[in-house]
């Protein structure tokens, strides 16, 4: 969720540049105060300003230093605007975004500004600093804003001084801890109070609204506040924005909402509600715009129609036809409800069960119903739904049939996920009319037959994952022309066959190849070396959600001086690492993966790879490559795991894979290498499993001694596997080698002598050799395995 300070964009515009002109135009006729103007430069010098933001604040007159307001006629000093208006810009020189962002003491000048109004210091760095006590003395503030500041430490008790007169209270984003004051309760003037995102902890109750009459938005989320009030209690506010999002609100639904009439927007995800929705609240007639109940346990069923409306709100909203609604994440079960006047449906991770219902919705422009147990097929309607729909996402569920040649006609989708169901037939060609389709999932299914050449017109494409399906044919090489946004091919666990494609290294955005489990054949291009999304190293690439946003639907929700864009669909990815699949979401951007394992691939591996300086994951395992494993393979420094097993490889293993102190993980078994296993740094954490099935390697990983390591019958204290000390070992061993022997004969002439008798003495007989062998196996390996693991720690000691 992306929040941005300020009015809804155009009127926030409009709004800066009259109040500039304005206040130019009083400047030019006004002389500010000469005890303000000291109190000022004493303020300033107090502060650490790197970029000489502060540079116009020198003359006599500081009506016209900028972010400074003056009253008209008197000259005083009424606002202090110094938040950063860039705190995103990015500094290519220091590597830091907000470098606007000024620093150092808050000095207690400020309260000689006597008749001060505003005050905003958001987005700066107030690293450490605690909010001075004497903002209290303000007595004329009405507006205070020290959000995403860096402000640590507890909320000044002084601030229930400001009762008169104080109508906003921003102090989100911050390391604010301790508890809420219950002083705060008697700003009878506040209308907007938002603490969220800090470390705030303790109790909520009644007393901290006692006199909040005024009080319309109303943040919490983000602290670990638990609000405890009487099931009784009646609010004295009216509010129209409620955010308790990852507070203990919980378990009951609040019963205190019945007396609220006015709710816009409701976010009480992650709250730790349970339970079922109690009906009064389906029965209120709320102006609700958003509704967010995601990350609870909440269950029951939903009503069968969900219907919201924004009329009557145009002051409020830009461009929303439609409210948000957010019932992600529960346990709500029953069949999908028929919504009407919604733009955004987040449905997904609950137990909902039946099948989509037709025209479900007239106005939606996202809609995910993604991992609950939905059946039947994906309706024709399904893009009849309004001219704005922008994603899908249908993914994990049960869904069969086709997929329906409607969606052909959804000219503005972004997002199609409809992956992990049972879903048959060929791609359809109409998808590739869906020219701004970002992202496209298509994996999981049972869908058959060759890509449709038609996709190369996706040229848009961030993500296109086909895999696990049962698609055939050659992987076309146009699939290397015309997409220079891909970032993730995955046509893994299909039947694809021929030889790699040369061309797929034009994709210069790639950053994840996974082309396994397929039936490839020919040798590796050289130009896979080339993948120039792969070659940036880690400490050059910027994480960033993969997401994607209805851009055309402008939801914009005000609250409390806020607005957000929601609806927006979040990418992963599963990526095979270190012998396991991941799922990567939040960090997905920064992850690089060359997956050509499972196939039918021959030659040697191009040293070219090697210059993939920014590979995370690199598997080519289960191949048929042959020759040496490059020593430059050392270059890949980022590499956390890397898997070359199942294949011919031979000669050493070279030394400079020690050097790769990422590594986490390392397979080269199965393979035809020989010589001594490097013994020094990373090659030291990886134990026999790693080098196992190549007969020719010898080293401590496998307790195997190299040629020469015993020279004059000592043994070479670097390398080897200690010698059996003591004669009580040599006397196991040759106890275990002549009861192998014993038990063999017995095997042969006991057995005859037995089975000429009884039959159920044969059992029995036959019952206990079992018995003693394995317990003879078992003693045996507990007993050599001890004597190895006490040997190898011996030499690293």
């Amino acid at each position: 969720m992306e929040t941005i300070t300020g009015l809804p964009f155009m009127f926030l515009i409009l709004c800066l540049v009259t109040r500039e002109f304005l206040l130019n135009s009083d400047a030019q006729l006004t002389n500010c105060m000469d005890s303000d103007r000291e109190a000022l430069v004493d303020f300033k010098n107090g502060l650490h300003d790197p970029e000489n933001r502060l540079s116009s604040w020198k003359g006599s007159n500081c009506c016209q230093w900028w972010g400074i307001s003056c009253e008209t006629t008197s000259g005083a000093v009424i606002a202090v605007d110094l938040h950063n208006p860039y705190p995103n810009n990015y500094d290519e020189s220091t590597g830091t975004s907000g470098f606007w962002n000024l620093s150092g003491e808050i000095r207690p000048s400020l309260t000689k500004l006597k008749f001060l109004r505003l005050l905003d210091l958001s987005f700066n760095t107030f690293d450490g600093n605690t909010i001075p006590q004497f903002f209290g003395s303000l007595k004329n503030l009405q507006y205070l804003n020290l959000s995403n500041s860096g402000f640590r430490g507890p909320i000044p008790d002084s601030f229930g001084i400001l009762q008169q007169n104080l109508t906003h209270l921003k102090l989100n984003d911050n390391a604010l801890n301790g508890t809420l004051p219950e002083s705060l309760g008697q700003l009878s003037e506040l209308s907007t109070f938002d603490v969220s995102s800090n470390k705030l902890t303790g109790v909520v109750t009644e007393a901290h609204f006692l006199k909040l009459k005024k009080l319309s938005y109303l943040d919490l989320s983000s602290n670990s506040f638990k609000l405890n009030v009487n099931s009784n209690w009646v609010p004295p506010f009216q509010i129209s924005s409620l955010s308790m999002r990852a507070c203990h609100l919980g378990p009951s639904f609040p019963a205190w909402l019945k007396s609220q009439k006015q709710v816009m927007s409701l976010d009480f995800s992650n709250a730790s509600l349970s339970g079922s929705i109690p009906n009064w609240f389906w029965e209120f007639s709320y102006p609700l715009l958003r509704l967010n109940l995601s990350f609870n346990q909440l269950a029951g069923q939903l009503p069968s129609r969900l219907e919201f409306s924004a009329l009557g709100f145009p002051s409020q909203v830009i461009h929303l036809t439609g409210a948000v609604v957010d019932f992600s994440s529960n346990n709500f079960s029953g069949s999908i409800p028929k919504p009407r006047g919604i733009n955004i449906l987040d449905l997904s991770k609950n137990k909902l069960s039946g099948n989509i219902p037709n025209n479900i919705s007239q106005s939606l422009v996202f809609l995910s119903i993604a991992y609950n147990q939905i059946n039947g097929e994906i309706p024709a309607s399904i893009c009849n739904i309004g001219p704005y729909l922008k994603a899908i996402d249908l993914s994990n569920n049960n869904l069969t049939g086709s997929i329906p040649s409607s969606i052909g006609n959804c000219s503005d989708l972004s997002v199609l996920d409809i992956s992990n169901n049972n879903l048959s037939g060929t791609i359809p060609t109409f998808l590739g009319q869906l020219g701004g389709l970002q992202t496209l999932h298509l994996h999981g299914n049972k869908l058959y037959g060759r890509l449709p050449s038609s996709f190369q017109n996706l040229s848009s494409l961030e993500t296109l994952n086909l895999g696990n399906n049962r698609l055939s044919g050659v992987i076309p090489p146009w699939i290397g022309k015309g997409f220079e946004r891909l970032r993730i091919l995955s046509l893994r666990s299909n039947s694809f066959s021929g030889e790699l494609p040369a061309l797929l290294s034009n994709l210069s955005s790639l950053q994840i190849l996974d082309l396994a489990e397929n039936q490839l054949v020919g040798s590796i291009p050289p130009s896979f070396g080339h993948f120039k999304g792969m070659h940036m190293s880690q400490a050059q690439m910027i994480n960033h959600y993969l997401l994607y946003r209805p851009s055309r639907s402008g939801i914009y929700i005000l609250g409390g001086g806020n607005y957000e864009i929601v609806g927006s669909y979040y990418e992963s990815f599963v990526v095979n690492m270190k012998g396991q699949p991941l799922r990567y979401t939040k960090t997905l951007s920064l992850v690089t993966a060359l997956d050509l394992s499972g196939n039918n691939l021959s030659g040697d591996l191009p040293i070219e790879i090697t210059n993939l300086l920014g590979l995370l994951v690199l598997d080519l395992s289960s191949n048929q490559i042959t020759g040496h494993i490059p020593e430059s393979i050392s270059k890949l420094k980022e590499l956390l795991s890397l898997d070359l097993s199942s294949n011919r490889f031979s000669g050493a293993i070279p030394q400079s894979l020690g050097s790769l102190s990422s590594l986490g993980y390392l397979n080269l078994s199965n393979n035809e290498l020989s010589g001594p296993i490097p013994d020094k740094d990373q090659m030291l954490t990886f134990n026999a499993s790693s080098f196992a099935g190549n007969v020719g390697l010898c080293g401590r990983q496998l307790a195997v001694k190299c040629p020469g390591d015993d020279k004059n019958g000592k043994p070479d204290k670097g390398r080897t596997a200690p010698k059996d000390a003591g004669n009580g070992d040599s006397f196991i061993n040759k106890w275990f080698y002549l009861s192998i022997g014993l038990g063999f004969a017995a095997g042969i002439l006991v057995p005859y002598l037995i089975m000429t008798m009884r039959k159920s003495w044969s059992i029995a007989y036959f019952d206990v050799v079992d018995k003693v062998v394995d317990r003879i196996l078992y003693l045996w390996l507990k007993y050599r395995t001890t004597k190895q693991r006490t040997g190898r720690h011996q030499q690293r000691r």
